[in-house]
């Protein structure tokens, strides 16, 4: 049995001993979560999700349908992985050539907050900054900064999104407003960061 209890797991769900599962965490039909994964509290994950070894997940992390987080990924709190998104740990594999174990692999990290879209690939080896937002169906393949909103192929900067979801409309001096949330956002030097009202 996992090592942790104060969670709920589908009977279909494969469980391996060793892996960490916190408390709240709502584990779904037909997933595996290998040894030495780690799901902080409350996170969810949908019907055939894979965790591998060595994957660590923060508090409220959203794994959906059909999604593998192969060995190197790491996500913080608050991180939403949408449907059937793809995760590499390998950039040259070859079937002929063995590439495996933590010598081989590249890490890609989602700090908080990060949003990935449906059917999204997210190749190995790069960092996506805090609520940065990766529209459905992109290829990833540089670091994404934080509160950027990229999408295509390869995945490109198309503009700026809040915490809350939001497009960002930023004026002549780089300020900006979440229309939703009412937080100040500013603009330096293609950076954005979030700013105390006034």
């Amino acid at each position: 049995m996992p090592d942790v209890s104060g969670y709920y797991a589908h009977p279909t769900a494969v469980l391996d001993e060793g892996c960490r599962i916190g408390t709240g965490c709502r584990i779904w039909h037909f997933c595996h979560v290998s040894a030495g994964a780690e799901l902080g509290p409350d996170c969810s994950l949908g019907q055939n999700v894979f965790v591998a070894e060595g994957v660590k997940l923060g508090r409220n992390v959203k794994v959906q349908n059909n999604v593998s987080l192969y060995s190197g990924v790491e996500c913080a709190d608050d991180v939403f992985i949408g449907p059937s998104a793809v995760f590499t740990n390998v950039l040259n594999p070859r079937a002929a050539v063995p590439r495996r174990g933590a010598s081989h692999y590249q890490p890609t990290r989602l700090a908080q907050g990060v949003s990935i879209g449906a059917n999204s690939t997210i190749v190995c080896g790069i960092s996506l900054g805090e609520y940065a937002f990766v529209g459905a169906g992109s290829v990833v393949t540089h670091d994404v900064p934080a509160y950027a909103l990229v999408y295509g192929n390869p995945a490109r900067a198309q503009g700026w999104m809040s915490t809350h979801g939001h497009r960002l409309t930023f004026d002549e001096a780089g300020h900006a407003i979440c229309p939703k949330s009412q937080e100040h956002y500013q603009l330096t030097e293609g950076r954005v960061s979030r700013i105390s009202p006034g």
